[in-house]
């Protein structure tokens, strides 16, 4: 399982950014998968993940309202639409997946395929 993400970048307050991850050997809708970011001297926090059994989404408090997860089967990419952004957010933003169907196995147990990060700034 390979996960490359991409997009991240430097956004203002109150911006919009989307970033990637393309997958491969694993389909984006066969297994629960999401984002999760570390912040510098924070620990890592998950922030959207997206079930493969019923194609629910679930978000962190934090980013609820703001940020949007979605996956396209076809291109089996997954992506997350950052809306409002707040310096709070910036980080380093990674897709991470399992062969799990569950996004809720994911808080008790972290994935073990993960991409290598992309980095997003939101500051002035």
């Amino acid at each position: 399982v390979q996960l490359q993400a991409s997009g991240g970048g430097l956004v203002q307050p109150g911006g919009s950014l989307t970033i990637s991850c393309a997958a491969s050997g694993l389909s984006v809708d066969w297994y629960a998968i999401g984002w999760f970011r570390q912040a510098p001297g924070k620990e890592r926090e998950g922030v959207a993940c997206i079930s493969s059994s019923d194609g629910s989404t679930h978000y962190a408090d934090s980013v609820l309202g703001r940020f949007t997860i979605s996956r396209d089967n076809v291109k089996n990419t997954l992506s997350l639409q950052m809306n409002n952004l707040k310096p709070e957010d910036t980080a380093v933003y990674y897709c991470a997946t399992d062969y799990v169907r569950l996004c809720s196995y994911y808080s008790r147990t972290a994935p073990r395929y993960w991409g290598q990060g992309t980095l997003v700034t939101v500051s002035s």
